[in-house]
């Protein structure tokens, strides 16, 4: 039998998560990562990308995660996220926006403060609209 271990979700606006799962994945900023119970503790920053939870059903979900930073501990993880989405709170027409915005500034950088800002910008918009339109599949 698989051993669970708790996982807590924080955003600046509401704890978005948090109960004992099987496993969880998404991407630090030098790949992607499983996190399974006594995995070895660390802390790591984390870069727009989608979220996978193993809940106790052995059940994948899927939710967005803006940045933030991962630490594992020998008895839970803990994840603090700028922002953190499910699929069905997701506003997909806003994330096009903001993604058609951001290739546009792309385009026309003049500084590279502007180029981070986009790219960032690009960066959470393609995982959000990767998480709405699996979620829209799986219907």
């Amino acid at each position: 039998m698989a051993i669970m271990f708790p996982l807590e979700i924080h955003t600046p606006y509401r704890l978005f998560f948090s109960d004992s799962v099987l496993a969880f994945s998404l991407t630090l900023i030098d790949g992607e990562i499983a996190v399974y119970a006594n995995h070895v503790p660390f802390t790591a920053p984390v870069i727009p990308c989608i979220l996978r939870i193993k809940d106790k059903d052995e059940v994948w979900k899927t939710a967005f995660i803006s940045e933030g930073i991962l630490e594992v501990g020998e008895q839970k993880a803990i994840l603090i996220s700028d922002d953190a989405e499910w699929p069905d709170e997701i506003n997909y027409e806003r994330a096009i926006a903001s993604k058609e915005r951001a290739e546009q500034t792309l385009e026309h950088i003049m500084l590279k403060f502007e180029k981070t800002t986009a790219l960032s910008a690009l960066q959470r918009a393609n995982a959000r609209i990767k998480v709405y339109e699996q979620a829209d599949k799986k219907k």
